[in-house]
Protein backbone atom coordinates (compact mmCIF):
# COMPACT_ATOMS: atom_id res chain seq x y z
CA UNK A 1 0.00 0.00 0.00
CA UNK A 2 0.79 3.58 -0.42
CA UNK A 3 -0.64 7.01 -0.92
CA UNK A 4 -2.26 5.70 -3.78
CA UNK A 5 -4.43 3.64 -1.71
CA UNK A 6 -6.61 7.00 -0.67
CA UNK A 7 -5.90 9.23 -3.93
CA UNK A 8 -7.76 6.44 -5.76
CA UNK A 9 -11.04 7.87 -4.11
CA UNK A 10 -10.60 11.17 -5.73
CA UNK A 11 -12.97 13.48 -4.44
CA UNK A 12 -15.39 10.06 -3.01
CA UNK A 13 -14.61 10.59 1.20
CA UNK A 14 -17.48 7.75 2.19
CA UNK A 15 -17.53 4.55 3.47
CA UNK A 16 -15.15 3.11 1.23
CA UNK A 17 -12.57 6.01 1.61
CA UNK A 18 -13.23 5.94 5.59
CA UNK A 19 -12.26 1.64 5.20
CA UNK A 20 -9.03 2.21 2.95
CA UNK A 21 -7.84 4.93 5.48
CA UNK A 22 -8.69 2.34 8.13
CA UNK A 23 -6.72 -0.43 6.38
CA UNK A 24 -3.53 2.27 5.23
CA UNK A 25 -3.16 3.30 8.52
CA UNK A 26 -2.81 -0.42 9.65
CA UNK A 27 -0.50 -0.92 6.91
CA UNK A 28 1.78 1.76 8.27
CA UNK A 29 1.28 1.00 11.82
CA UNK A 30 2.44 -2.53 10.58
CA UNK A 31 5.74 -1.00 9.32
CA UNK A 32 6.50 1.15 11.99
CA UNK A 33 5.62 4.38 10.90
CA UNK A 34 3.60 4.98 13.88
CA UNK A 35 3.18 9.31 13.12
CA UNK A 36 1.68 8.16 9.60
CA UNK A 37 -0.32 5.52 10.77
CA UNK A 38 -2.00 8.15 13.24
CA UNK A 39 -2.62 10.72 10.45
CA UNK A 40 -4.50 8.01 8.40
CA UNK A 41 -6.86 7.56 11.70
CA UNK A 42 -7.10 11.19 11.20
CA UNK A 43 -7.77 10.66 7.43
CA UNK A 44 -10.33 8.29 8.74
CA UNK A 45 -12.44 10.69 11.07
CA UNK A 46 -13.28 13.28 8.87
CA UNK A 47 -14.85 10.52 5.64
CA UNK A 48 -18.12 11.78 4.65
CA UNK A 49 -19.68 9.12 6.23
CA UNK A 50 -22.91 9.29 8.27
CA UNK A 51 -22.43 6.27 10.86
CA UNK A 52 -24.49 4.30 9.49
CA UNK A 53 -22.73 3.05 6.61
CA UNK A 54 -22.60 -1.18 6.88
CA UNK A 55 -18.60 -0.66 7.03
CA UNK A 56 -18.97 1.59 10.33
CA UNK A 57 -20.92 -1.06 12.26
CA UNK A 58 -18.26 -3.01 12.19
CA UNK A 59 -15.72 -0.35 12.27
CA UNK A 60 -16.91 2.53 14.22
CA UNK A 61 -14.70 6.04 14.62
CA UNK A 62 -10.84 4.39 15.23
CA UNK A 63 -10.84 6.41 18.70
CA UNK A 64 -9.82 2.92 20.52
CA UNK A 65 -7.21 2.54 17.91
CA UNK A 66 -5.93 6.17 18.52
CA UNK A 67 -5.84 5.23 21.72
CA UNK A 68 -3.61 1.70 20.83
CA UNK A 69 -1.41 3.48 18.61
CA UNK A 70 -0.83 6.60 20.84
CA UNK A 71 0.56 4.13 23.88
CA UNK A 72 1.95 1.55 21.66
CA UNK A 73 4.16 3.11 19.67
CA UNK A 74 7.18 1.54 19.10
CA UNK A 75 10.59 3.28 21.18
CA UNK A 76 12.73 4.89 18.63
CA UNK A 77 10.10 5.09 15.92
CA UNK A 78 9.38 8.70 14.82
CA UNK A 79 5.86 10.12 16.69
CA UNK A 80 6.04 13.49 17.44
CA UNK A 81 4.16 15.01 19.56
CA UNK A 82 0.69 14.47 19.26
CA UNK A 83 -0.96 16.47 21.72
CA UNK A 84 0.65 19.21 19.89
CA UNK A 85 -0.62 17.75 16.65
CA UNK A 86 -4.84 17.24 18.03
CA UNK A 87 -4.26 20.59 19.30
CA UNK A 88 -3.21 22.62 16.24
CA UNK A 89 -5.77 20.49 13.56
CA UNK A 90 -8.51 20.96 16.04
CA UNK A 91 -7.84 25.11 16.34
CA UNK A 92 -6.91 25.53 12.51
CA UNK A 93 -9.55 22.99 11.10
CA UNK A 94 -11.22 23.85 7.44
CA UNK A 95 -14.41 23.04 5.58
CA UNK A 96 -15.87 20.75 4.93
CA UNK A 97 -17.53 19.27 7.96
CA UNK A 98 -15.53 21.68 9.86
CA UNK A 99 -16.88 21.67 13.08
CA UNK A 100 -17.89 17.43 13.59
CA UNK A 101 -14.08 16.82 12.19
CA UNK A 102 -12.79 19.76 14.57
CA UNK A 103 -14.93 17.89 18.10
CA UNK A 104 -12.87 14.67 16.51
CA UNK A 105 -9.97 16.36 16.47
CA UNK A 106 -10.60 17.52 20.19
CA UNK A 107 -11.35 13.84 21.16
CA UNK A 108 -7.89 12.70 19.73
CA UNK A 109 -6.24 15.57 21.82
CA UNK A 110 -7.94 13.87 24.99
CA UNK A 111 -7.55 10.61 24.19
CA UNK A 112 -3.52 11.62 23.64
CA UNK A 113 -3.67 13.52 27.07
CA UNK A 114 -5.33 10.66 29.30
CA UNK A 115 -2.92 7.96 27.23
CA UNK A 116 0.69 10.47 27.77
CA UNK A 117 -0.08 13.24 30.17
CA UNK A 118 4.29 13.84 29.71
CA UNK A 119 3.28 15.00 25.90
CA UNK A 120 3.26 18.71 26.61
CA UNK A 121 0.89 21.64 24.94
CA UNK A 122 2.22 24.19 22.75
CA UNK A 123 2.80 27.17 25.27
CA UNK A 124 2.95 29.41 21.50
CA UNK A 125 -0.28 28.43 20.63
CA UNK A 126 -2.86 30.27 22.43
CA UNK A 127 -6.04 28.63 22.20
CA UNK A 128 -9.00 27.60 24.84
CA UNK A 129 -8.22 23.60 25.68
CA UNK A 130 -12.26 22.43 25.82
CA UNK A 131 -12.99 20.65 28.74
CA UNK A 132 -14.19 17.20 28.41
CA UNK A 133 -17.91 17.59 28.74
CA UNK A 134 -17.74 19.91 26.18
CA UNK A 135 -15.90 17.60 23.71
CA UNK A 136 -18.47 15.00 24.46
CA UNK A 137 -21.63 17.23 23.97
CA UNK A 138 -20.14 18.37 20.52
CA UNK A 139 -20.04 14.14 19.58
CA UNK A 140 -23.52 14.08 21.23
CA UNK A 141 -24.64 16.64 18.87
CA UNK A 142 -22.60 16.06 15.57
CA UNK A 143 -21.62 12.74 15.88
CA UNK A 144 -22.70 9.37 14.86
CA UNK A 145 -25.55 7.65 17.05
CA UNK A 146 -23.17 6.11 20.04
CA UNK A 147 -20.03 7.80 18.72
CA UNK A 148 -19.42 9.52 22.27
CA UNK A 149 -19.97 6.25 24.17
CA UNK A 150 -17.19 5.14 21.99
CA UNK A 151 -14.80 7.91 22.51
CA UNK A 152 -15.62 7.67 26.48
CA UNK A 153 -14.74 4.01 26.65
CA UNK A 154 -11.27 4.74 24.86
CA UNK A 155 -10.92 7.38 27.40
CA UNK A 156 -11.76 4.52 29.88
CA UNK A 157 -10.30 1.60 28.83
CA UNK A 158 -8.72 -0.42 31.39
CA UNK A 159 -5.50 -2.11 30.80
CA UNK A 160 -2.35 -3.51 32.99
CA UNK A 161 -0.11 -0.36 32.58
CA UNK A 162 -2.41 2.20 30.95
CA UNK A 163 -2.24 5.62 31.37
CA UNK A 164 -5.12 7.63 31.19
CA UNK A 165 -6.37 11.02 32.08
CA UNK A 166 -8.83 11.15 35.75
CA UNK A 167 -11.99 11.78 34.33
CA UNK A 168 -13.69 11.68 37.63
CA UNK A 169 -17.61 11.43 37.53
CA UNK A 170 -17.71 13.55 34.63
CA UNK A 171 -17.99 11.48 31.96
Amino acid sequence: MDWRSLARHDEDRGAEFYLSALRYGQYLWQKRLPARAILCLDRAMGADVTGLEPPLKDWPMPYAAMAWFLENAPEGEFIGNPRVHFQHYADRMNEPRKELRQARAWACWAIARAVRPDWPADPRHAVREPTLEEIHHWLVVLGHPGEPENWRSSLKREEPGARRLKTGSVL
